[in-house]
């Protein structure tokens, strides 16, 4: 599973500048993020993930058994014979806020979203559930983040994100992050219909090559 030092060893990589935080108390989910660090809400991301189904006649995606479980991984995404495809998809927000389900339906060209199931989230990302870091995702697992995010002030404000791990943080500015996760901005509170974001290029959302950024 990725932690805090997979993380590390890349953005050394990536010759981005970070810090490994070590939190006071430990979590369970991100959305604790904002109380271990003492930082408002929209200094600290949550990574939601959603299983999107193109078929909406499809079995059900956030259930057990079949579906997603057997076969999505890093080869990319299942493709049963009569049915739609089937992906995970993660929106990054700020710590407490919760995407609309439609919205992300609709950015993502899907039939129907549900939120992954945490058994499949370990499996794909690699990330313990709950403490999903935006980097180093699979390539064919689409990634969107909120457009205020995107928005936000320029400059050297720094944000935090979960490791994988319930004892740290990665904090980041801002805009090195955006730029390393190749998240697409969507306004979550009215999405237009747009086709689904296609694969990024690239290894699992990484740079192209190994560059200074900011």
């Amino acid at each position: 599973m990725k932690d805090a030092l997979t993380l590390h060893r890349a953005l050394l990589e990536w010759e981005a500048v970070h810090e490994i935080v070590r939190l006071p108390i430990g979590i369970a989910h991100a959305d604790e993020l904002p109380k271990a660090l003492g930082l408002p809400a929209d200094r600290c991301l949550v990574t939601r993930v959603f299983t999107c189904d193109d078929d909406s006649g499809g079995g059900h995606g956030g259930g057990h058994g079949g579906g997603l479980g057997g076969g999505l991984g890093r080869g990319g995404p299942r493709r049963d014979r009569g049915r739609g495809r089937r992906f995970l998809a993660g929106v990054i927000v700020r710590a407490g806020d919760r995407p609309p389900g439609e919205a992300v339906r609709r950015a993502m060209g899907a039939a129907r979203v549900v939120p992954a199931r945490a058994d499949l989230v370990n499996a794909v990302t690699e990330y313990a559930a709950g403490l999903v870091c935006p980097l180093l995702l699979p390539e064919s697992m689409p990634l969107l983040i909120d457009q205020r995010l995107a928005d936000g002030p320029p400059g050297p404000d720094v944000v935090y994100t979960p490791t994988g791990e319930p004892s740290t943080a990665l904090g980041i500015r801002g805009h090195d992050l955006a730029a390393l996760c190749q998240a697409k901005p969507v306004d979550l509170a009215a999405v237009p219909d747009l086709p689904a974001p296609g694969p990024r290029r690239g290894a699992a959302n990484t740079p192209d090559r190994r560059r200074p950024v900011g």
